[in-house]
């Protein structure tokens, strides 16, 4: 995106922000005098740890979005398990697949040499996700801040608010709109499936045993089926095998998510869903044939989702290690 597009992103944001919100009491610029140098450290950190795996990107921003959608986004999504709990990270949703924890750390670490308990793990989650968008092609938003961190972290709570791959469009709208989300904005964060990998274990089914009448999803592009079956053998269960989101382009943050769906080319049902009514269909063609639009939109809705269920004030802490509660 030109400059040109990065002034009107940046004039409407800071236009937005200066509506009151009390429930979101976010700001920007809220290290500005506490810990002035807070994203130039966790930028510096996310372009080490992309420098030896551009596939943490796509890491960093599902981590914001697991995070949020779980409590809202309160960190609690770095938590460690203890004896007597499981937490968030450990739900076979997020584990083994979700990574770059290490990389917060770092950061945390680096921050509380700089500022001590000033700045929060989940504000640090926030621009990491920010940072890796930006770093793999999309726009660099302003991020509002001045989230503080959850105490309380259960994987079973992973189950009930983050929607699984094969939610069809009703059950998106609904999972999405029980967060304050518009189905456009489900749309628009759909895209973030434009960088990242998927385990072949998650949709094996989608491939080899969709219905009892049909082996295979009769919506999934039959040339795209055969090359999936062939990175992903039947009966295999090695989860170490993966395939790209978006094979046109997995490290960039681009439209062509949404050109893949108009060709049923969507890795999950939940993705080729987006195509299931008039209306979401009109969103994909609009998003596939204007990279623009896309970006500035998808830009919009992460600073919306990055509100969700905040806490701010007293509630809650600011965690000196991002993995245990003080």
């Amino acid at each position: 995106m030109g400059l040109r597009g990065n002034a009107v992103l940046l004039a409407i944001v800071l236009r937005l922000s200066m509506i009151p919100r009390p429930e979101a009491q976010l700001q920007y610029g809220y290290y500005q005098n506490t810990c002035p140098q807070t994203e130039t450290i966790v930028m510096e950190e996310v372009k080490k740890g992309l420098a030896k795996d551009l596939g943490l990107a796509a890491d960093f921003v599902r981590m914001h979005f697991h995070d949020c959608f779980v409590r809202g986004c309160d960190g609690s999504i770095l938590i460690d398990s203890t004896p007597g709990n499981t937490a968030e990270k450990d739900s076979p949703i997020n584990n083994p697949s979700l990574q770059g924890y290490d990389i917060i750390d770092n950061a945390k670490t680096r921050l509380e040499a700089a500022c001590k308990a000033v700045v929060s793990c989940s504000d640090i989650v926030a621009f990491a996700a920010r940072d890796s968008i930006a770093l793999s092609g999309g726009l660099r938003y302003p991020v509002p801040v001045g989230r503080r961190d959850g105490r309380v972290s259960l994987a079973s709570e992973t189950f009930t608010n983050l929607p699984p791959p094969t939610f069809n469009l009703s059950q998106l709208t609904q999972s999405f709109s029980s967060k304050g989300l518009t189905q456009q904005e489900m749309v628009i964060l759909s895209g973030a499936h434009t960088i990242g990998v998927s385990h072949c274990t998650t949709i094996s089914n989608r491939l080899y045993n969709f219905s009892p009448t049909e082996s295979t999803d009769p919506n999934l592009d039959p040339t795209y089926a055969s090359q999936l079956k062939q990175s992903c053998p039947q009966g295999s269960t090695d989860t170490s095998l993966v395939v790209d989101m978006d094979p046109p382009s997995p490290t960039v943050v681009d439209s062509s998510y949404y050109k893949n769906l108009l060709v049923n080319r969507g890795l999950f049902q939940s993705d080729q869903a987006l195509m299931s009514s008039q209306e979401t269909a009109a969103q994909v063609n609009l998003y596939a044939s204007n990279g623009f639009i896309f970006n500035w939109r998808f830009a919009l809705a992460m600073i919306k989702m990055g509100k969700i269920g905040v806490l701010t004030g007293t509630d809650g802490e600011i965690r000196l290690n991002c993995r245990v509660i003080n």
